[in-house]
Formats: C-alpha cells, structure tokens, sequence
C-alpha cells in the first residue's frame, strides 16, 4: 500500500484522520476492542479484532512521537478508562470505608462492577 501523508487528531476515544490540506476529517477509528503494535522505527499499527486481517499503518517522524502516541492510544479506549475507574473507586474504598460513586447514585450500576 502507497504511503499518504495524513494528519491525525485523537479526541476521547476517536482517532480521525485528514488530508493535509482539508479541515473536514475523512475518516476516523473507533478505538475499542482494538490492537496498537509498535511495527519497525517510527512505525505503529492498530488493528481491530473483528477484522484482524485489515491493519492500519502510521509512521511517525522520530522513534519518540511513536512511542507517544501508542502511549496515548492505549490509554484512549473506553475500557481502559472503566478499568480505572473501578481500580481507583476500589483504592479509595478501602481507605475512606466509602464508596465514592454513592453520593452521584451510580454506585449500583452494572458497567461501574467488576
């Protein structure tokens, strides 16, 4: 596949990508259930577990960017974020004997358990 420059803009969990010279995004990822691999220098992946074949290649202009963006693609997903979440509702938990989602009424709610 042919190499095109592209700008990229992560926003929550959305990475969309542009033409250089457009403002309107021509696409975007939805990064869930999703796989970032550091390929070779300067190069990642991501690929997405319904279609493990399809991977989508970014190169970077130095070996620090990439590792820069894998970082803050993993930490992009939903379920990352529900993960910590619930680690740090637990740690505070077990130092205040209280639990910090109660007084916003959410303490029940399915996707805030384990």
């Amino acid at each position: 596949a042919a190499l095109k420059k592209r700008l990229v803009k992560l926003v929550v969990n959305f990475l969309f990508y542009f033409r250089t010279d457009e403002t309107e995004p021509i696409g975007a990822l939805l990064l869930e259930h999703c796989r970032i691999t550091k390929e070779e220098e300067n190069v990642f992946s991501i690929s997405f577990m319904e279609e493990p074949e399809r991977k989508y290649c970014f190169e970077c202009d130095s070996e620090e960017q990439c590792q820069e963006w894998i970082e803050a693609l993993k930490r992009a997903s939903y379920e990352f974020m529900r993960r910590s979440l619930i680690f740090y509702r637990n740690e505070i938990q077990k130092m205040t004997g209280k639990d910090p989602l109660e007084q916003y009424g959410i303490s029940e709610e399915a996707r805030f358990q384990l």
